[in-house]
């Protein structure tokens, strides 16, 4: 596995066809499929396309041209580029490069039984879902991830989510599935739709996880899809936990993992 790790690392750019791979480990296509996802977290496929995409974003940051920053990454097209690279970035590579310029960004600040929550969407969805201590922060978090995009309060566009958030964490109303604008490996999303498909009041361990995308041993690397979620509550990853039945980190803070487990436990009562 480390020699098929040189190998796509060697070859910047490219997605080696899994034939290829597996003839440079000396394995079978079955059994490199599998031994790869299983000491990895991902597909052979889809680590390459990860490591194409840090190359994409780390010369949009460095400030190349958006055409020269794909070609490098070893997009081939520029279809491609706008139709992939769009994909996983979760925003047209140009915006991107530009800190989201020419984007406009709606948010609202709210207060919910789990704490002030921050709700961001472009016109595509929902880009953000962010707990914190106070709105200066929340604000300022907003402006540090996006800081070319147009920033605009609307507590009137997000209204309705806002109370759909408020009425899930209160009362346990279920929440209607909504359009995101998020970006993120394929792995990544595949693990945000199991997490969505977990049952209010239930858990799973990062190896249920693992087990229900189709690789097992990979808990670590459901745990980093958890961290990289953007949207708390919507992507429920307060509701994965480790397999000796303690809580396990959270991005928004472990005191606030174990209340939203406990009240969803109590069916959302205090």
């Amino acid at each position: 596995m480390r020699r098929t790790l040189a190998y796509i690392d060697d070859r910047p750019g490219a997605v080696p066809p899994l034939a290829e791979l597996a003839h440079a480990a000396g394995l079978s296509p079955a059994q490199l499929q599998r031994t790869f996802s299983r000491l990895v977290g991902v597909s052979p496929r889809a680590y390459a396309q990860a490591r194409r995409r840090e190359r994409l974003k780390a010369g949009l940051r460095q400030g190349q041209q958006v055409g020269r920053a794909g070609w490098d990454a070893g997009y081939g097209s520029s279809r491609q580029l706008y139709e992939q690279g769009a994909d996983a970035l979760g925003m047209p590579p140009a915006a991107y490069r530009a800190g989201a310029k020419g984007q406009t960004i709606r948010y609202t600040v709210v207060e919910t039984a789990a704490g002030r929550l921050l709700l961001a969407a472009t016109a595509r969805g929902l880009c953000a879902a962010w707990f914190g201590r106070n709105d200066a922060e929340l604000v300022a978090a907003l402006a540090a991830e996006y800081p070319e995009a147009e920033r605009r309060r609307d507590d009137q566009a997000l209204e309705a989510m806002a109370a759909a958030v408020r009425r899930h964490l209160e009362d346990g109303v279920p929440l209607a599935r909504v359009p995101l604008d998020v970006g993120g490996t394929p792995f990544a999303r595949e693990v945000w739709n199991r997490l969505q498909a977990i049952p209010y009041g239930e858990t799973r361990t990062y190896g249920d996880v693992a087990r229900a995308v189709g690789r097992p041993g990979a808990a670590r690397a459901v745990g980093a899809a958890c961290a990289a979620n953007q949207v708390a509550i919507i992507i429920p990853c307060h509701r994965v936990i480790r397999a000796d039945g303690s809580g396990g980190g959270y991005r928004w803070g472990e005191d606030r993992k174990r209340a939203l487990l406990a009240r969803e436990a109590r069916g959302g009562t205090p």
